[in-house]
């Protein structure tokens, strides 16, 4: 995924509302940009942080700039949750997801019990394979957990996705790790330990748990490869 022009440099003052974000750009102005990551990106936020800014011409919108990218020592890691998919999506096209390879049709955001939709669903005739997308950006020691934050939501789509295994189908739960640093992926226990034993119980279903890592820079962010997932991952 390619972003559609060059991203604005700047500096991070605050993070704020959850969706909002000051940042002072290299000529000295201060802007707000929207924050499209509820999660609290831990380890991610630091005052004076070099940061990246997509910016939009359309008249309508309240924020012109979105927060893209965040520098963490010598990698720039993805914000942005709304990118996620697309990149996702893109590798499913191109076949780039060797597990998911097979499946000729690719449905984003189809239907989903309580959740209201999965993010894509994929069909071979009548076999059907529910896919879950997670952006993550938290990191320890080398191993990107999800979530950084406790999410009800997430739980949710766990269970969800099992209801569709005891129904005769796929489900797959893809975690993108949404930086270059990370070697393996699991379960922040200790943020949201419901959320871990939900997973848990999801995987003894017949739910299947991928962790990709993305290749993150400023013109864009495309699949990397695969890294192991890890119910209990070491950490460090």
């Amino acid at each position: 995924m390619k972003f559609p022009s060059p991203l604005v440099p700047g500096r991070l003052v605050r993070r704020y509302q959850r969706f909002l974000a000051d940042v002072r750009l290299s000529g000295g102005a201060q802007v707000t940009a929207h924050c499209p990551n509820p999660g609290r990106m831990q380890g991610i936020l630091r005052p004076g942080g070099r940061v990246l800014l997509s910016r939009s011409d359309n008249p309508r919108r309240r924020l012109a700039y979105t927060f893209e990218l965040a520098r963490v020592g010598r990698i720039w890691v993805g914000v942005n949750t709304l990118r996620t998919n697309r990149v996702v999506e893109e590798a499913l096209r191109r076949r780039r997801i060797p597990e998911l390879a097979a499946w000729p049709e690719i449905r984003p955001e189809a239907p989903l019990g309580e959740c209201r939709r999965v993010d894509f669903l994929l069909r071979d005739g009548d076999r059907l394979c529910y896919v879950e997308v997670k952006n993550v950006t938290l990191a320890e020691g080398g191993t990107a957990l999800f979530p950084d934050a406790v999410t009800a939501r997430g739980r949710a789509h766990l269970r969800e996705l099992a209801e569709r295994v005891r129904e005769g189908h796929r489900a797959v739960m893809l975690y993108l790790v949404n930086r270059g640093d990370c070697h393996r992926a699991g379960p922040a226990r200790r943020i949201d330990p419901a959320y871990a034993e939900a997973l848990e119980r999801a995987l003894e279903a017949g739910v299947t748990a991928l962790a990709y890592r993305a290749k993150v820079g400023r013109s864009g962010i495309t699949l990397a490869g695969r890294i192991p997932f890890e119910v209990h991952p070491a950490q460090g």
